[in-house]
């Protein structure tokens, strides 16, 4: 018998039923026949040690864990050889632009995710309370939460005039809106400072915005102003948010992503913790590749876009010709997966003025048709900085990924940091490793009732095999999906298995 294979189907027997039909009147989910998932090795989320058992699951909560034989009639998987641990939560992610398109979100639940932290680097649906309303009346496959974001807030308040500071009653708008997002179950602000219109903002503004999230017990999460150039003075600005709006504060996507950096993540981890101590409460999320994807405008931080030395020191300093690559580029879609050396080579340019080029050719469409249409994917960090920044145990592990994109993190994170930093180096137990994609990611969101293995709570499950789980996507191949996942449960029904969609969509938002 195949690990994961279904031992006997069947009908819940008369017992089974009637608990089940009890916990469906303290949780209102579809009542489904009860299933045990036997002898598998559980690992809690909690980073407890790992221990052999079993899970029986009824009305979408788990039932009892233990040593648990099967009842007759239930469904019963044989988890021999597999893991069973909490299903993975996605501590920043972009599938909030099409979830409603495609809601079985097959990037994420082929990874074992279940829970998705949306709204994120200062974009978000706007008005939430909608946003939530069709998720219940059209639900998906995995489970959301969001952040409200500063960037959307922005742009209601400031309209065409995003360019600039707000001004005071400006500022008194966009707090009103952050009330209303957050009483719609918000889990706190976003920000995005390396993009428009969060790159106009200053700190007293984000401070201000800040408090009216602290005040209703949300969170500060931030793509911060520079992850490259003025890394530092960024990384401070976030603390100092932190400190006087005294809100819990999460690094998004931490990287060291420029040269000159390289090799300084003791000096990073050290002032996150010296933050830590002074009372800050900073946390990060990280995905375990060392390049991003991103829009090439970011590449000139004072939007100078014809500005040689800009772009040469981006290509210096940030990522080399070779290491940019195109992963959108609707302007001329035949140079989609060339680098910004070969566009040179080809069209007979050196690499700056190539980049310079590109960057007038896409905001040309983006002023015809309202869309840049364009990212390019850069080798910017080392390998031992995102693993030590991955091990800082304050760190949670997210994809940065949307249901479709260019960089393979959108399909293969969770499962290559099991292949690549516990398996294979090893930096990471299995169980910190689980910890890190659940029970802390549900911690530092604010989330409760998810992310662990235990009785009465959600059914959010992953089955895999530790031996096999592997990311398969590439940079040339993007959407592959990865292996060793069997089985995946959200409130208690499988939405993936046999490397494919089962169709069903039980998610649910889940508000702060």
């Amino acid at each position: 018998m195949k690990p994961g294979q279904l031992l006997f189907p069947g009908t819940v027997s008369a017992p089974r039923r009637a608990r089940a039909a009890a916990l469906a009147l303290l949780w209102p989910v579809a009542v489904v026949a009860a299933t045990l998932i036997r002898d598998a090795t559980l690992v809690d989320g909690t980073g407890a040690p790992r221990r052999e058992g079993s899970v029986r699951v009824a009305a979408g909560r788990i039932v009892e864990m233990g040593e648990l034989r099967p009842e007759p009639g239930e469904e019963v998987v044989s988890g021999h050889g597999l893991v069973l641990a909490p299903g993975f939560i996605d501590a920043h992610s972009h599938v909030d632009e099409l979830i409603l398109e495609q809601p079985d979100a097959l990037a994420a639940v082929s990874q074992g995710i279940t829970t998705a932290i949306v709204g994120q680097d200062g974009e978000s649906p706007y008005p939430l309370a909608d946003f939530f309303a069709r998720l219940r009346t059209q639900p998906p496959a995995i489970n959301l939460a969001a952040f409200a974001g500063h960037g959307t807030l922005r742009r209601r308040v400031l309209g065409r005039e995003i360019g600039r500071r707000c001004r005071e009653a400006e500022l008194a708008a966009m707090s009103l809106l952050l009330e209303q997002e957050l009483r719609a179950g918000a889990l706190g602000l976003s920000t995005g400072l390396e993009y428009n219109p969060g790159i106009y903002s200053d700190t007293a503004e984000l401070v201000a915005l800040a408090r009216v999230a602290a005040r209703a017990g949300g969170r500060y999460v931030s793509h911060i102003r520079s992850e490259d150039r003025r890394f530092w003075e960024a990384l401070e600005e976030a603390l100092e948010i932190g400190r006087k709006a005294k809100v819990p504060v999460q690094i998004s996507h931490l990287k060291l992503g420029m040269c000159s950096l390289w090799g300084q993540s003791a000096r990073l981890l050290k002032k996150l913790e010296a933050a830590r101590a002074g009372g800050v409460n900073v946390t990060a999320d990280v995905y375990p590749y060392t390049y991003w994807q991103s829009t090439m405008t970011v590449l000139f931080p004072n939007r100078d876009f014809t500005n040689r030395a800009a772009a040469e020191l981006a290509l210096r300093e940030v990522a080399p010709g070779a290491g940019l690559v195109l992963g959108q580029f609707d302007a001329e879609p035949g140079l989609v997966g060339m680098s910004i050396a070969e566009i040179a080579r080809q069209r007979q340019r050196d690499e700056a003025t190539t980049l310079i080029e590109l960057v007038e050719e896409s905001l040309a469409r983006q002023q015809r048709t309202g869309k840049a249409g364009e990212c390019v994917i850069g080798h910017s960090m080392s390998e031992p900085d995102v693993e030590a920044l991955l091990v800082w145990p304050h760190a949670t592990v997210c994809t940065d990924g949307g249901l479709v994109m260019a960089h393979p993190r959108h399909r293969g994170a969770f499962p290559r940091v099991l292949r690549r930093y516990v398996r294979e180096r090893p930096v990471l137990s299995l169980e910190e490793a689980v910890r890190k994609m659940t029970w802390l990611a549900a911690q530092q969101a604010g989330l409760t009732n998810r992310g662990r293995l235990q009785a009465g709570w959600p059914a959010d499950l992953v089955l895999f095999d530790p031996a096999t789980v592997a990311d398969q996507a590439t940079i040339q191949e993007p959407h592959r999906l990865s292996t060793g996942i069997v089985r995946v449960w959200v409130n208690g029904e499988i939405v993936f298995a046999d490397g494919r969609s089962t169709g069903r969509r039980p998610g649910q938002p889940l508000t702060r």
